[in-house]
């Protein structure tokens, strides 16, 4: 900065403040940008930030497996509306996965090492020990989407899984099919038990447990699983809600292997309109889930704690309308 004076004439202070974004004339604007360039001066981010007692960055935490992580869609689009807010606020996004204990030991003490200003967290679980960590630090936080047992004081962004469940189940109903399964997913997320909540409700009297297939993950090859387990408990079965794309676009190659022609004999619907849909023989009737929006909603949400001090809203729910194309 010393150098910035002396070659645009001008003192420090005044250095200064066209750095921080404070006022000056044009003139001695124009001439401290000058004298940057001349000098190569680039600001030293660490020691200001250091003095600031912030990093700007922001964790991105995903607690999936790495297959998952790389496979999924949804994620990738939520990362990248999240770095697309990050960005024009001039805050670096931290991608910190999470797939193991020696995992969540190191991100732990990352998180309480104040590397990072906040986090957004997507794919909590109940009573998992990162999101207790971050409540206990008192971190800025926001969650994608709400575990059960969500601390009150961190906001949510989401869309509404129930409902959304439920409306699209009823659309397969309104086909005509009368023995209609699910193959429900990651029963220890919000999202998953509330589709599956959704899907009962929609169902009424008619819901039969049986014809409900667990599986662990959103995952292509546990929709393969979970179709072959609907068909061999009920071979007439002739709808199936599957809680995601990815898991619908295993269905299908399970029901075509069987000999079964969607939708003729088997009407299926999946979830997310994701990558997957649209690449589906046929294209997958679903839910819009807006991942991107979700991303931008999330960082937002987490800078305006850092930055303060206005309140934030407690959740956001993001509309997440049907979409209907061929599948059913």
């Amino acid at each position: 900065m010393h150098d910035v004076a002396a070659a645009a004439g001008v003192s420090r202070g005044t250095v200064n403040r066209v750095l921080n974004g404070g006022y000056v004339s044009a003139d001695a604007r124009t001439a401290i940008e000058a004298a940057i360039a001349e000098v190569g001066y680039v600001p030293n981010t660490a020691a200001s930030n250091l003095a600031r007692q912030r990093s700007q960055a922001v964790g991105f935490l995903a607690l999936e497996s790495h297959t998952l992580l790389l496979e999924d869609p949804n994620i990738g689009a939520i990362m990248l509306g999240a770095n697309d807010v990050l960005s024009r606020a001039d805050h670096q996004m931290v991608s910190l996965v999470i797939d193991s204990d020696r995992d969540t030991q190191r991100v732990a003490r990352y998180l309480s090492g104040g590397f990072v200003d906040g986090a957004i967290i997507v794919s909590a679980r109940s009573h998992d020990p990162i999101t207790r960590l971050i409540a206990q630090i008192g971190l800025p936080a926001t969650f994608v989407g709400h575990p059960p047992d969500l601390d009150q004081s961190i906001p949510f962004v989401g869309i509404d899984n129930v409902g959304s469940a439920r409306a699209i189940t009823r659309r397969l109903m309104a086909t005509g099919r009368r023995r209609i399964g699910m193959i429900a997913a990651a029963q220890d997320r919000d999202s998953g038990a509330d589709r599956l909540t959704g899907f009962r409700e929609a169902l009424g009297d008619d819901f039969d447990a049986a014809l409900v297939a667990d599986v662990p993950l959103y995952d292509y090859s546990y929709g393969v699983q979970g179709m072959r387990t609907l068909l061999d408990r009920e071979p007439a079965i002739d709808g199936v809600f599957a809680a995601s794309d990815a898991i619908a676009a295993g269905a299908l190659q399970a029901l075509r292997e069987a000999g079964r022609s969607v939708p003729g004999d088997v009407g299926i619907v999946g979830f997310d309109d994701s990558s997957w849909a649209a690449r589906t023989q046929p294209p997958l009737s679903t839910v819009h889930q807006p991942a991107r929006a979700i991303g931008q909603n999330a960082a937002d949400l987490v800078l305006r704690q850092v930055l303060g001090p206005d309140p934030v809203p407690r959740s956001i729910l993001l509309d997440s309308p049907i979409v209907w194309r061929c599948s059913a």
